[in-house]
């Protein structure tokens, strides 16, 4: 098999036979003619049902993923919506009690709607067998994110997938922390990978989209009809644009990770902070996991810490630093910083948000790949600030 680099520059990517361009041309038709009834001149009848832009993004995400088939949506939520709706009907689902709000959102107000009960455990490890075993219903997907969203703690996706799979239960991961250039999940028995493409995969924080990839042909036709039938689909557009992202895709996940790691280590010397969330630092509590799951041991792009202070610490931190904007999102080349309690989980109840370890005072950093010195110089100058041990500039 060739290289990431190698397979994410050219995996789904037609020479157009016409010109010989090495860019796709994008197709915005909606409508593709046909010579009679039934019978349309290629393989394309209606941009919702399939689209060229987009079969050449998916065939590169199922590459990149080592999947047999990969499915492109409007949103990463909209991914998330099709796969409950595909496969969660009057099922039981176990979920992680540290997920991204929007998965904890849609799981806790919507998912209910068809008939799925959700559980969420705080510790997968530990919670998921005893509860498959001594609940009535049988668990038909259970839900893990890792690293999870915003604490980065870690799950061996493979002890996991062995108990899920002992009971006839899938086992989905939401990838969109590490981007397929860090780990793969179904390479260690994971039954769908999920993404927010709007993050890593297409980087330039310009698109709204989702993916998922996997293996299962049965499943996968399922899910191409709710991606069809449901219309939640990626405009030609869009699609374009995020495979262009995925070109560069193993040149900017290194990059941000080397800077996430050089400033996880300034956070934990600081004396203005409480704790750091950082899967790369030897003292993280899953660290064998990571070296075990991810390329080269990487912990990524994300960190996340408590500083001293509670809220308004917290607050004046993310207002005095210049160079991580405030803002949601995430995998972008710039950097970014959040307080989830208030912002990307606040639509999660208090006492569950703390019991996963989304405090007050917790911010989360989206680490970009500017030069590292001036980023590490921002941080530690908004800690300081923050403190009041000098004047914002």
């Amino acid at each position: 098999m060739q290289g990431f680099g190698t397979r994410a520059i050219r995996a789904g990517l037609p020479r157009d036979s016409a010109t010989g361009a090495l860019v796709e041309p994008i197709c915005l038709a909606t409508t593709f003619a046909q010579e009679q009834p039934g019978a349309p001149i290629g393989s394309y009848i209606y941009s919702r049902s399939s689209n060229p832009n987009r079969e050449s993004f998916e065939r590169a995400i199922a590459d990149l993923e080592c999947a047999e088939h990969a499915l492109a949506f409007s949103s990463g939520m909209a991914a998330t919506a099709a796969v409950l709706q595909g496969l969660g009907t009057d099922s039981h689902i176990v979920a992680m009690g540290s997920l991204y709000g929007g998965t904890h959102r849609y799981l806790m107000h919507l998912a209910p709607a068809f008939g799925v009960k959700v559980s969420f455990v705080n510790d997968i490890h530990t919670d998921l067998a005893p509860l498959m075993s001594e609940t009535q219903e049988k668990v038909q997907i259970v839900w893990i994110e890792s690293p999870s969203n915003p604490t980065l703690s870690l799950v061996d996706i493979r002890a996991v997938a062995d108990m899920a799979h002992g009971t006839g239960a899938l086992v989905v991961v939401d990838n969109t922390f590490l981007s397929p250039y860090l780990q793969n999940p179904l390479t260690f028995g994971a039954d769908i990978v999920l993404h927010s493409v709007t993050k890593y995969i297409n980087g330039h924080t310009d698109v709204l989209m989702g993916v998922i990839a996997l293996n299962c042909d049965e499943i996968k036709r399922r899910l191409s009809f709710i991606q069809n039938a449901a219309g939640s689909v990626p405009s030609p557009f869009d699609c374009w644009l995020a495979h262009r992202g995925l070109k560069t895709l193993h040149l900017r996940a290194p990059a941000a990770a080397q800077n996430a790691m050089v400033i996880a280590k300034a956070l934990q010397s600081s004396p203005h902070v409480l704790s750091v969330n950082y899967p790369g630092l030897e003292e993280h509590p899953q660290r064998s996991i990571a070296l075990k799951q991810h390329r080269g041991g990487s912990g990524g792009g994300m960190v996340s810490f408590r500083i001293r202070g509670g809220c308004d610490a917290a607050a004046k931190f993310c207002a005095s630093s210049e160079l991580f904007t405030l803002a949601e999102s995430l995998g972008g080349l710039e950097s970014l910083c959040e307080i989830p309690a208030v912002m990307t989980h606040a639509a999660v109840p208090k006492t569950m948000r703390e019991q996963g370890g989304i405090h007050d005072d917790l911010i989360r950093l989206s680490v970009g790949v500017e030069d590292t010195n001036d980023l590490v110089e921002d941080v530690l100058n908004a800690l300081r600030v923050t403190a009041g041990e000098i004047r914002a500039l």
